[in-house]
């Protein structure tokens, strides 16, 4: 361990990571540099800083991320309608690549030699991390404490901050009975009574969003402004990107919008329940599909929609900075050229319902499409050679006596 002069760690200020920068000062006798990254989570992350310097941390840092985050991360993810598994957004995914980004410079500033995280043995974000930093470093050394000590238990943790006098937080409220994650993009719940498959999540549960039951009576009305594929605009106002997505959250939040019980499939191999509130994001889905409807060429669509499970399968398991995610990326900004306009929804407990769309870049035309006459825009009876030509292959089987099954 006498290699490890100086480490970066992801550091939260809770107890696993307080804990884990003790435990890396004295099992690798090496200077330690803070990490403390804001990406919307909600809580204050200034009082890590005095928690590190208590602790003789001389480097630290603590960086607001939250619009290289949303623009550079989740607006990407969205331009392809990015859902895991049928329902999953990847809330929590999406921030780790961003997180092993901002790891591995500042062990590139600092010249720190190695880099460590919180994440257990059990779960997907330690290989999010740690593919990301091999990527961007390869040969960086990576310290994942929870692969490597024997405190596997809060008891233990609690028990270890107490014999090294670590300054843990104790509040007189109970504590939350779940694993939870944050960002701006969503909140995660794991653990508790949702390892009961069969047991139905806690109302109290939920931390952003009211329940559709008790959502307005009258629906919320807004208008989404896209240009190439991102929103700009909410009902005519610009905004930056995480300006945006803070705003859709309480909007949606407001609406009973964005809540999930899933069953996912981790990358370990194991099986996994976990609830996730993503207002915005559910929003941001649903308009998005509105107006690449009438911008997007039918090919070029259903082309992305074969693809889409491939590329939400590669943040899901931590290949953000693979060749064949950047490669999938560029195919993906590409189609987004013309996907500008106008969107408008209707929010109302718990359901966003498109009510239009509208854009100079539409593909859909009045005159071609009525069910009025059409002025010989369309002539219906080239139909007729259209459907032989494409019923030929099974006309010659059936003469053949093929049968079908």
């Amino acid at each position: 361990m006498a290699d490890v002069k100086k480490v970066v760690l992801a550091y939260s200020g809770g107890l696993d990571t307080s804990v884990i920068l003790k435990w890396l000062q004295d099992t690798y006798e090496c200077e330690v540099v803070t990490f403390t990254a804001d990406l919307g989570q909600g809580e204050e992350v200034e009082p890590a800083r005095a928690k590190a310097q208590a602790m003789g941390v001389k480097e630290i840092y603590i960086d607001d991320l939250r619009e290289e985050f949303v623009r550079d991360f989740v607006y990407p993810m969205f331009r392809a309608n990015t859902v895991y598994e049928g329902e999953y957004l990847l809330g929590t995914s999406i921030a780790r690549p961003l997180i092993a980004k901002r790891l591995i410079e500042i062990a590139n500033e600092t010249g720190a030699d190695a880099i460590s995280h919180g994440a257990t043995g059990k779960g997907n974000d330690q290989v999010r991390f740690e593919l990301g930093a091999y990527a961007l470093k390869p040969g960086v050394k990576v310290i994942a404490p929870w692969r490597e000590w024997d405190l596997l238990s809060r008891e233990k943790l609690m028990d270890y901050a107490e014999k090294h006098a670590i300054p843990i937080e104790r509040h007189g409220k109970k504590k939350s009975p779940y694993s939870m994650d944050a960002n701006l993009l969503h909140i995660s719940y794991e653990g508790g009574v949702l390892e009961d498959t069969w047991t139905e999540h806690e109302e109290d549960m939920w931390k952003w969003t009211v329940s559709p039951e008790k959502a307005p009576d009258a629906p919320t009305y807004i208008e989404l402004t896209y240009r190439k594929g991102d929103i700009v605009a909410i009902d005519g106002k610009e905004m930056t990107p995480a300006q945006v997505l803070t705003e859709l959250n309480r909007i949606g939040g407001a609406n009973g919008i964005g809540r999930l019980d899933i069953v996912e499939n981790r990358y370990v191999g194991m099986k996994s329940r976990g609830c996730y509130e993503t207002p915005g994001g559910t929003i941001m889905l649903r308009a998005h599909r509105a107006i690449e409807s009438i911008t997007l060429d039918r090919e070029v669509a259903h082309l992305k929609d074969e693809l889409m499970p491939k590329y939400a399968s590669l943040i899901y398991t931590g290949y953000w900075w693979s060749p064949e995610r950047l490669m999938l990326q560029q195919m993906i900004d590409a189609s987004q050229s013309n996907v500008n306009g106008v969107v408008r929804l209707k929010l109302y407990k718990g359901n966003v319902i498109v009510t239009g769309r509208k854009s100079d870049d539409s593909l859909f035309d009045a005159n071609i499409a009525t069910f009025e006459e059409d002025g010989g825009a369309y002539n219906q009876a080239d139909a007729a050679g259209f459907i032989k030509l494409n019923a030929l292959r099974m006309r010659i089987a059936a003469n053949k006596g093929r049968k079908l099954f």
